[in-house]
């Protein structure tokens, strides 16, 4: 099956050989969205609520570079630093999502790039 790339300048550039995204079929596959400003390529200062707001408005940029929307996400996955932000990341999600929400894990990793302390991937539904 073909693979379709997305890009978009409302979400930071690639730091990497990957793509921001990539459809196939009905799916579009999300790369991970850390909290760097699309302008300045840096990462946005602030608590973890921050962060997580700058990654997620950096999602719905690439959601929308693929013609969908985040209501057509059917999941996450959510990386942190530290699960004590867990509750609230959560709060932040809240705040892009409704119900029926889409499935989701959440992972603590040791690091992720350019020192942010939150990422997160989806897989986005075009149907």
């Amino acid at each position: 099956m073909a693979r379709q790339p997305f890009h978009t300048d409302r979400a930071p550039a690639a730091i990497g050989p990957y793509s921001q995204a990539v459809r196939s079929g009905n799916l579009v596959f999300l790369s991970g969205q850390i909290p760097l400003d699309p302008a300045t390529g840096e990462l946005v200062a602030g608590d973890i609520a921050m962060q997580a707001r700058r990654a997620f408005d950096n999602l719905r940029a690439v959601c929308e570079a693929a013609g969908g929307s985040l209501d057509g996400v059917l999941r996450l996955g959510l990386y942190l630093t530290d699960l004590g932000d867990f509750a609230a990341v959560n709060g932040v999600m809240a705040e892009y999502f409704q119900a029926p929400y889409p499935a989701r894990s959440t992972i603590e990793v040791s690091g992720l790039p350019k020192g942010a302390h939150f990422e997160v991937d989806a897989v986005l539904s075009l149907d």
